[in-house]
C-alpha cells in the first residue's frame, strides 16, 4: 500500500396575543418555508470543491495548533489513518492524517479528508485500536460530509449558505474566504449532536473492517467520560461535542449483539505503546 506522507506539514509552512400570536405565526412560518426553500436550491460542491475548501480549513486549523515536530510518529499515525481510511465508503479521497502539538484533548476533520489528532489526545489512549477508533469516527465525519451539510445549513442563519453555493458555480476568492471562515469556525461551535452520534456508530463499524477491536472507540469515551470537565486540556472538546458519557451509552447500544464476531480483533498496544514511548523520549515542543 503507497503511504502518502502528512501533507499538512508542507501545508503548515506554506499557509499559515391569540389574533397577534396567529399573524406571528403565520409570518414565521411563510418565513420558513422561504428560507429552507433556500436551502434545498443550495447547489452542493464538487468533490474538488470540497478537498480546496478543506485544505484552506485545514491550514488556518494548522495556524492555531502546528504539527508535532516527530516524522516517525506522524508518520505511524498516517499510516494508521490511511489504513483506516482505505476501509471506508470514499477510499480514494486524499486523504492526510497528522498529530497537532496541544495538550488539548481533540480530535476533527475538515472536508476533503484532512484529519487532525492532537497529542493530548494521543496521550490519553492506551493501544492502536483505540487510535483506529478516533481516526475512523473522524473518517466518518468526511464520509458522510458533516461539515459541509453544517456549512450549508449556515443558509438558514445567514451565514455561508450562499457563498458555497456561489463558489460551487463561480470559483471566486471572495466566496471561497467566507467558505474557509465560516468553516473554521464551525470547530469552535461543534457539528450537530447527531452528526456527532452518527460518526461514533459508524466509526466503530469502519475500525472493525480494518480489523481492529471496535471497542476501542468506546474505550476512548469512557476515559474521555472520566476525564474532570473542569480540565482546561477538554474545554474545547467538551463544549463542541457531546457528553462522552451519552455518546458511550448509544454507541455501546448500537454495537450490542451486532459486532460479536470482531471482538476478538487486536488492540495492538505493544506497537503503539513502543511508538508512544519513543515520542515522549525525544519529544521537543513546537516554538510558536
Amino acid at each position: 500500500m503507497k503511504i502518502r506522507i502528512p501533507v499538512v506539514l508542507l501545508l503548515a509552512a506554506s499557509l499559515c396575543a391569540p389574533a397577534a400570536h396567529a399573524l406571528k405565526l403565520n409570518f414565521d412560518v411563510d418565513k420558513l418555508k422561504e428560507v429552507t426553500g433556500k436551502f434545498k436550491m443550495l447547489k452542493e460542491p464538487s468533490e474538488a470543491d470540497e478537498i480546496e475548501i478543506g485544505k484552506g480549513v485545514a491550514a488556518n486549523l494548522l495556524g492555531a495548533a502546528p504539527p508535532v515536530n516527530d516524522p516517525a510518529l506522524q508518520a505511524y499515525v498516517n499510516r494508521i489513518g490511511q489504513w483506516v481510511a482505505m476501509h471506508s465508503e470514499r477510499p480514494d479521497l486524499p486523504w492526510h492524517f497528522a498529530v497537532l502539538d496541544t495538550n488539548g484533548v481533540n480530535a476533527f476533520a475538515t472536508p476533503g479528508g484532512y484529519v487532525f489528532i492532537t497529542r493530548g489526545m494521543l496521550l490519553r489512549m492506551r493501544d492502536e485500536a483505540e487510535l483506529a477508533g478516533v481516526l475512523a469516527h473522524e473518517v466518518s465525519h468526511v464520509v458522510e460530509k458533516h461539515a459541509l451539510k453544517t456549512m450549508r445549513k449556515g443558509a438558514l442563519a445567514g451565514l455561508a449558505g450562499d457563498a458555497l453555493s456561489s463558489y460551487a458555480e463561480k470559483k471566486g476568492k471572495e466566496e471561497f474566504t467566507k467558505i474557509v471562515s465560516a468553516g473554521t469556525e464551525i470547530y469552535a461551535r461543534g457539528l450537530d449532536k447527531e452528526d456527532e452520534f452518527a460518526a461514533d456508530r459508524a466509526g466503530v463499524v469502519i475500525a472493525a473492517r480494518a480489523g481492529y477491536d471496535p471497542y476501542g472507540l468506546p474505550s476512548v469515551l469512557q476515559t474521555l467520560a472520566s476525564i474532570n470537565p473542569q480540565d482546561d486540556a477538554v474545554a474545547l472538546m467538551f463544549k463542541t461535542h457531546p457528553d462522552s458519557g451519552t455518546r458511550l451509552e448509544l454507541v455501546s447500544n448500537s454495537m450490542e449483539g451486532q459486532i460479536d464476531q470482531f471482538m476478538d480483533y487486536p488492540r495492538v498496544e505493544s506497537r503503539f505503546s513502543s511508538m508512544i514511548k519513543s515520542h515522549i523520549a525525544g519529544y521537543k515542543p513546537v516554538q510558536k
